[in-house]
């Protein structure tokens, strides 16, 4: 068993540190208090080609293993989730159909220039009635001469009020439950397809989150995502290992910044003469911090590793996923009470990280969800 990263995996490693370092852990608490899309800073990193990571060289991409995505996952989330999660949907759930099923006038037209930062991408899951549950999907879309009428609307959207296109989930019929979900494109400018509210949200903030209407919204016949009709549930359970291990990437990423301000300031507080960090109790948090992100790690980066082999990763990729945002969850508490009572105000940055770790608790399905499909799925049908 070989638990050392490649020389190719360990300068992306380093090299993407150097560019959050650089780039966006100065501009961390102004994307967070500010809580408006940094285009700036969007324009500055889409340069650097890591919005290609996951794809072949040969169309611009990085061809990057699921190592090394989860390497840049966990760094840029280290930097800022709220830019972070605006960057992975492009990376990631944005614009995966399209370069799956997307005809070359669509790769043209929107991979591309997603990759590039010219144009922003998101998928749309989640409505009001609907989100682990997507059985309860109620936007729909029906046959309409050489294309398909899609109604409905989606919340919660990353990136949803910015975009540029966007890959719907639609059920072709309420009633077959998760037996009729598809996958479509909508773009930009396309009659009926608007923005409604704008979600004011705690945490992961700089990222625009909301509200996408679809109202009558014709599309072309190509703009179905998928070799066949109906077979949406099987095509996203090609990539939502994927989503899962990405999500716990980006917990480790915010637990490693929260571990890291404890460190130093436990150093540096000076209470009853000394400092705060040679005192057993605090010692004693910062071991049990230590072991559990260590555990969370080696989830995670397993998970990835089987996945690049193509082993099954079902289980592994949810328990990753579960295990490390409540490993986060653990560490930025900590952290607030290393801190004492500057933890609560608002110019110290553990309440940014508490505020941003509670958002990864519900990505990739809520752990109450996820709990229920591990034990299913290691008891088997009775």
């Amino acid at each position: 068993m070989d638990f050392q990263l490649t020389e190719a995996q360990d300068f992306f490693k380093k090299t993407v540190a150097d560019t959050i370092d650089r780039l966006i852990l100065p501009k961390a608490d102004e994307i967070d208090e500010k809580d408006e899309f940094p285009w700036n800073l969007w324009r500055e990193f889409s340069r650097l080609g890591y919005l290609g990571l996951r794809y072949p060289e040969e169309i611009g991409g990085m061809n990057a293993d699921k190592v090394m995505c989860m390497i840049f996952y966990e760094e840029i989330a280290r930097g800022s989730v709220g830019f972070a999660q605006s960057v992975i949907m492009n990376i990631l759930m944005g614009t995966y159909f399209l370069y799956r099923f997307g005809s070359d006038a669509i790769k043209e037209r929107c991979l591309f220039p997603a990759m590039r930062g010219e144009k922003i991408a998101t998928m749309c899951f989640t409505e009001d009635q609907s989100g682990s549950d997507l059985g309860a999907t109620r936007t729909t879309f029906v046959r309409d001469g050489s294309g398909w009428r899609i109604n409905g609307t989606k919340m919660w959207i990353t990136n949803g009020p910015i975009c540029d296109f966007c890959t719907v989930l639609a059920t072709s019929d309420p009633t077959k439950g998760l037996k009729g979900l598809n996958f479509l494109l909508v773009e930009k400018g396309t009659p009926g397809f608007s923005s409604g509210q704008v979600i004011n949200k705690l945490g992961c903030r700089g990222t625009v989150t909301g509200e996408l209407i679809f109202d009558n919204v014709w599309v072309p016949e190509e703009n179905l995502l998928g070799e066949e009709l109906d077979k949406g549930v099987f095509y996203l359970g090609e990539v939502l290992d994927e989503v899962r291990l990405m999500t716990g990437a980006m917990a480790l990423g915010i637990a490693r910044a929260a571990y890291d301000e404890a460190l130093e300031f436990a150093r540096k507080r000076i209470a009853f003469g000394k400092p705060i960090g040679v005192n057993q109790l605090i010692r004693e948090k910062f071991a049990e911090m230590d072991t559990l992100m260590n555990a969370a790690r080696l989830m995670v980066y397993y998970g990835a590793w089987m996945l690049e082999n193509n082993m099954e990763s079902r289980i592994i990729a949810a328990e990753a996923k579960m295990y490390a945002t409540e490993v986060c969850l653990k560490v930025v508490d900590e952290l607030t009470r290393i801190y004492g009572a500057n933890a609560f105000a608002h110019e110290y940055k553990p309440q940014r990280f508490f505020r941003d770790a509670r958002f990864l608790l519900y990505g990739g399905g809520t752990h109450e969800v996820l709990k229920d499909f591990i034990g299913r799925t290691i008891i088997g049908k009775l």
